[in-house]
């Protein structure tokens, strides 16, 4: 019984230190879903255009680091 009084205990005093954990992690998760769309976007804008060289990399890049924010 104390054990669990103990775990309730400090499952309570370090809960705000979770919650900032979790929201850093969230925010670094979604600004790097956006980063890597942007990166996509302007990929396959230049894929389309005279500078396919650089943006078929560029893509893959973005298209990586969304699925890697994602999974």
């Amino acid at each position: 019984m104390l054990e669990s009084v103990f775990g309730a205990i400090w499952s309570v005093v370090t809960f705000p230190f979770r919650l900032v954990v979790w929201v850093v992690e969230t925010l670094g998760r979604l600004t790097g879903l956006a980063f890597g769309f942007v990166l996509m976007v302007v990929g396959v804008a230049l894929w389309a255009g005279p500078l396919y060289l650089i943006g078929i990399p560029l893509f893959i890049v973005g298209l990586v680091l969304t699925l890697r924010c994602v999974g």
